[in-house]
């Protein structure tokens, strides 16, 4: 006679697969393989990525950070803001994807429901100081090339107050599943854990959940940062059509807009799917899906912990320079360096004084 797991499961953790069979309490995702859910290979190829993306994830954002305390160069208001995007990089990969690595080489949750608690707040308080991050980034650039309040100067104080609000905003939205408004339980192949958002128990009022982190954590920086950009975008056009003779001002152009153009599907990358597949799940409560599909969404965002720094540190000349010179190997960008404060300083004159 097969046992009843449910019976000793946490009931905050415990969410219903729908299966064709009558006895689903044998497929728990804290005591069993979810070999249901798929074969080994794709548990263990799973791994094998999740391992890739700790790695990865963790040498190169502790190296940013590392970068930082060493090099006083690196020290400026954007670089703030930078590395705490690393900080927040490394949060996700250091415990989100290292717990999702172990997970799938075993098939199951098999660290239990405290883990699962600690992994989805882990990920989700990383993802959004990650998220806010880079609609800071995008309102510092905003600011310094725009220039829409005159001589105004964004100083490390500023960024700093807006590291601070990053973090602010991304208790306000990871600390509400561990006090009863929705709660975090496994998600897709039940090897990583997230806010529920496809249970409708009315106990934990997950849709109410799902819509504030929607409005709140994605369409507020969402809408910041195609602001932003597009009027950073705007102004770079002018300063080229002003400037039309100068070839640092028209690489730079091309630059920034090929920069901006990345940042923007970067973004989207990361956290559209996400959003989209939890959002189409709360609006069609009774539609059949595949549990298993929200598991690509949750590895496109914990990959972010990898291309999010290529995109904004080791694409920036600064960072780029002192990695490699801490590593060991020599690299020189003096002439790189000079051709792109050339062209801040004839973009800068584009701005309203």
């Amino acid at each position: 006679m097969k046992p009843n797991y449910a019976m000793e499961l946490p009931e905050d953790f415990w969410i219903p697969i729908p299966l064709d069979t009558n006895n689903i309490t044998e497929f728990s995702p804290f005591l069993v393989p979810q070999d249901h859910l798929g074969s080994r290979g794709i548990f263990y190829s799973m791994s094998a990525f999740m391992f890739f993306l700790f790695v990865m994830g963790t040498s190169i954002n502790a190296l940013t950070i590392a970068c930082t305390v060493q090099y006083k160069k690196l020290r400026s208001h954007l670089n703030y803001i930078l590395v705490n995007l690393a900080v927040a990089n490394l949060i996700v990969s250091a415990v989100g994807s290292f717990t999702c690595f172990f997970c799938f080489a075993f098939r199951y949750m098999v660290l239990g429901p405290l883990a699962c608690k600690l992994e989805g707040f882990c990920a989700t308080l990383g993802g959004m100081v990650s998220l806010w991050s880079l609609a800071v980034v995008a309102f510092e650039r905003w600011l310094v090339i725009c220039k829409p309040l005159g001589n105004f100067t964004f100083r490390s104080k500023h960024a700093i107050v807006g590291c601070a609000l990053t973090w602010v905003f991304a208790l306000i939205a990871s600390l509400p599943p561990l006090f009863g408004w929705s709660r975090y339980i496994p998600e897709g192949m039940q090897c990583s854990c997230g806010p529920d958002w496809y249970t409708s128990d009315n106990k934990y009022n997950n849709e109410s959940y799902v819509m504030f982190l929607f409005c709140f954590c994605f369409a507020v920086p969402f809408t910041t940062i195609i602001f932003c950009y597009s009027q950073l975008l705007f102004t770079m056009k002018m300063a080229a059509k002003a400037q039309a003779e100068s070839a640092s001002t028209q690489k730079a152009e091309r630059e920034v807009t090929r920069m901006v153009v990345v940042m923007v599907m970067g973004f989207l990358v990361c956290w559209l799917p996400y959003v989209s597949f939890s959002l189409w799940v709360v609006n069609n409560r009774g539609q059949p899906f595949d549990l298993r599909l929200a598991t690509i969404p949750s590895c496109f965002s914990k990959a972010s912990t990898v291309y999010n720094p290529v995109i904004y540190i080791l694409l920036n000349k600064q960072f780029r320079s002192c990695m490699m010179k801490m590593m060991g190997m020599s690299y020189s960008d003096d002439e790189e360096s000079s051709t792109s404060t050339q062209s801040a300083t004839e973009i800068s004159k584009v701005g309203p004084a």
